[in-house]
């Protein structure tokens, strides 16, 4: 007790807190915090120095985040955001950053929900109605992200994100709570997604997503994207379409987040956007790597690379797999147009649990939307009209005469008379042969 008393003293008084954490520890390590948990967040949010926190090593962001930028170094004046702010939509609410410190518990390790290249998201919670934090597992519960302290890019991209989600409102995109804007720190809060993100779901999971499922989410994609699209009071080309930016709530319903690159479309007679290349490798449409020119066509590319994955369970890029099949779009360019190949295409590990015929219509789907010539390829409002019935279809394959014809045909071609074994074989390559995202980023 008298340990503790002293202690305790101690953490009341001393201003740094590198102090405080150490002094954390040694309280672990003596067993006797058990009861003072609550008590000891409260003196870390009643301390008022402003700490920068980093997670694990956010001056380089694992691979596997897909992240999508390279940023500049240099600091930024707070002056220099003042226009910026006044951007900001009237529903948003400010919050502090002590006050997001405490809700997340000081941005404890455990509450990390992810990272990528703009910075550490946190699992956090506030009140219903207001900014004040909350006890773990009451409130609301929010997901909190911190911007990297490495310049002016991450910047724009943390005003990008406040300008698109803070003015637009769709059941198919990520709700933005609020953010934060103090000294040199950014943060964003966001609708916490409990179901996490889609490559997470595809390339991280033992168990294979339902078929039913996937064609639920891509249709709430599309719906996200036509809105944006076509929708939006002022068109919106997102630009960075991919399996780790579609985050899904409790029912699987799928959100469009991070807004970090998203472009305003082009305004009267102008066809195009010019800008520097930006996106992730294996998902951006190869017009606008050749020429920097962005188009909502550029999006519907995109969709149609993620569609695939949906189908296949396969990355659009793997290194680990055969020679050939690295680039997912060049391997399912042959099947894509064949009604009678179109199985080639699909994901194994279902084992016969799709649609027959919503295999076929998605194939064609993505064919269509990945066509060379951006002029061909659908408007995602067509592509929502095609996607609506393809959730409730109920011819399974794996009730058919075809699918049994379908293994048959897939064993031999692999020289193994046994179709079982061989799904099963291509089952565990398509979960172990992962390849990290790399990211796009061309030109000043």
């Amino acid at each position: 007790a008298i340990t503790l008393a002293i202690v305790f003293q101690l953490l009341m008084f001393c201003s740094e807190a590198r102090i405080h954490i150490f002094l954390w520890h040694y309280l672990c390590q003596i067993s006797i915090i058990s009861g003072i948990d609550l008590l000891m967040d409260n003196v870390y949010c009643a301390e008022n120095k402003k700490v920068n926190h980093s997670c694990r090593d956010q001056s380089a962001p694992p691979a596997a985040s897909g992240s999508t930028t390279s940023s500049n170094t240099g600091s930024i004046s707070p002056s220099s955001i003042v226009g910026e702010e006044l951007k900001l939509a009237a529903q948003l609410r400010r919050f502090t950053f002590n006050e997001l410190k405490c809700a997340t518990r000081n941005f404890r390790p455990e509450s990390l929900l992810g990272e990528g290249g703009f910075g550490c998201v946190f699992k956090g919670w506030i009140e219903e109605n207001g900014t004040a934090p909350m006890k773990p597992g009451t409130g609301l519960t929010v997901a909190v992200k911190t911007l990297n302290h490495d310049g002016l890019q991450g910047h724009k991209e943390w005003v990008a994100e406040v300008d698109f989600l803070g003015n637009l409102q769709h059941p198919h995109l990520v709700k933005l709570v609020g953010y934060c804007i103090e000294d040199d720190q950014r943060l964003l809060v966001y609708e916490f997604m409990p179901r996490g993100s889609l490559e997470n779901h595809l390339f991280r999971r033992s168990f294979p997503l339902p078929w039913a499922i996937r064609m639920k989410i891509a249709l709430g994609a599309a719906k996200g994207l036509a809105f944006l699209h076509e929708e939006a009071e002022r068109p919106v080309i997102y630009r960075d379409f991919k399996t780790s930016n579609i985050l899904l709530d409790a029912e699987y319903n799928a959100k469009l987040s991070d807004f970090g690159l998203a472009k305003d479309g082009p305004e009267g007679d102008k066809t195009h956007v010019s800008t520097r290349v930006m996106g992730t490798y294996g998902y951006a449409a190869p017009e606008y790597v050749m020429t920097g020119h962005l188009t909502s066509k550029s999006d519907v590319y995109s969709f149609g690379v993620v569609l695939l994955e949906m189908m296949s369970g396969r990355r659009s890029m793997d290194k680990n797999r055969p020679n050939g099949e690295h680039n997912l779009v060049e391997w399912a360019r042959p099947y894509l147009g064949e009604r009678r190949r179109f199985y080639r295409l699909v994901d194994p590990r279902l084992e016969g649990n799709f649609s027959i015929k919503g295999a076929q219509k998605t194939a064609q789907l993505a064919h269509a939307c990945l066509s060379r010539d951006p002029k061909a390829r659908p408007l995602m409002s067509q592509v929502v009209e095609v996607l609506k019935p393809l959730p409730n279809l109920k011819d399974m394959a794996s009730s058919s005469y075809f699918f049994q014809s379908m293994r048959q045909e897939r064993a031999a071609s692999l020289g193994n008379p046994n179709g079982s074994q061989s799904m099963k074989a291509q089952s565990t390559f398509a979960r172990n042969g992962v390849q990290p995202m790399r990211s796009l980023s061309y030109g000043p």
